[in-house]
């Protein structure tokens, strides 16, 4: 039996999402830009799609824009909403996803923008005092910073800094790509300006997500080449994925409440665990304080040792699946970026397990008591 605790990287589809998506892939195939039946219909699927989604989020359907995730979606967002509104200055950390920090560093080294960076505390939270400092000093500047780490998990109050950039007339993206239907989103109570959305983390499909675009801060169009998605980003839609992203967000918001509760016990379980099997055992970030960090993340910091290099492949060895960095670089060489800002002078091993519906109490057990053997025999 394989065990499965990568689920920050990608979940595994509900089945009750291929079911919807089907007919899409076998029977309905029609072009929605086609005028005729087949088009149609298929049409109105990818608008039915965007009303639910738009519903969950209490947001209009036109605020909704389909991608090809949130890679894509944080991308528009930050070059289209620097262009649109001739941005000078952008504030952000060190810490937040590739597809926003290399964006930025892009477009600073291009002359576009100059990068700011919020200063964050000693378990890598953004400092707000500061933040509203850089808000003073840079009018109306781009702010980019993610609900919850992809790697450490700490969680942002989107609605404290949403207020203060509408204070200060910021345009204020953020990359829910990990807390997307794993916490309620109302869009008429966050005064957020974009953002954005990945189905595979939700167990929905690969390949699909979407942007929230406030419509009082539109962007100009991403993709050119057509009018699909209300002319913001040209070429032929994604239209079975698109009709997963829909079922899989509906799912998650059904069972939300029942899976915050369960997944939170399962990361408490593990926390005991690993305290009272793996002597000297720490956890980055805030990922262990479960009020301050997203319940499906825990990244462990284990001792020093010289097998440490050897813990992800001989974990990999025993049937169970982690990571060791983020959630699009699982089997990367390099380190980590987030915690290598964080602790730049450790050298002790981190793992990052997450956790989903489907993950079990004995898969906890195993993996902790695998993990435990290799650590124990090390020192």
């Amino acid at each position: 039996m394989r065990i499965y605790l990568d689920n920050a990287a990608t979940t595994a589809l509900d089945p009750e999402v291929f079911e919807a998506m089907k007919p899409f892939m076998l029977e309905d195939f029609g072009n929605p830009s086609s005028t005729h039946a087949h088009g149609r219909k298929v049409r109105a699927a990818i608008e039915s799609s965007r009303k639910k989604i738009a519903e969950l989020l209490n947001c209009t359907p036109g605020e909704i824009i389909f991608t090809s995730g949130g890679t894509e979606a944080d991308n528009a967002l930050i070059v289209s909403g620097a262009q649109t509104y001739g941005i000078k200055h952008a504030i952000s950390t060190p810490i937040e996803h590739h597809a926003v920090t290399h964006t930025l560093e892009i477009l600073a080294k291009k002359g576009i923008v100059q990068l700011h960076h919020v200063q964050l505390d000693e378990k890598g939270h953004v400092d707000l005092a500061h933040l509203e400092e850089l808000l003073k000093q840079h009018p109306k500047p781009l702010i980019s910073l993610m609900h919850a780490n992809n790697e450490i998990g700490n969680l942002l109050d989107l609605k404290r800094v949403g207020e203060m950039a509408k204070e200060y007339k910021a345009f204020f993206h953020s990359d829910t790509v990990q807390t997307m239907g794993h916490y309620a989103h109302n869009m008429k109570e966050l005064h957020v300006c974009g953002l954005t959305a990945a189905a595979h983390k939700f167990h929905g499909p690969k390949g699909v997500g979407f942007m929230y675009i406030q419509k009082d801060h539109k962007i100009e169009q991403f993709i050119h080449g057509g009018a699909q998605e209300r002319n913001m980003r040209g070429g032929t839609e994604n239209v079975y994925g698109i009709i997963g992203i829909a079922k899989a967000l509906e799912i998650a918001y059904r069972e939300m409440h029942e899976h915050q509760q369960y997944i939170t016990k399962l990361k408490s379980r593990m926390i005991e665990k690993l305290k009272a099997n793996i002597p000297g055992v720490l956890f980055n970030g805030d990922s262990d304080n479960l009020n301050k960090s997203l319940y499906t993340v825990l990244n462990v910091s284990l001792p020093e040792s010289d097998e440490n290099d050897m813990l992800l492949f001989n974990l990999d060895l025993q049937g169970i699946s982690a990571s060791g960095g983020s959630a699009c670089s699982s089997g990367a060489t390099t380190g980590s970026h987030v915690l290598g800002a964080l602790y730049p002078n450790s050298k002790r091993a981190a793992i990052r397990f997450s956790f989903s519906k489907f993950n079990t109490e004995e898969h906890i057990d195993t993996a902790v008591e695998k993990l435990a053997s290799f650590i124990n025999v090390a020192v």
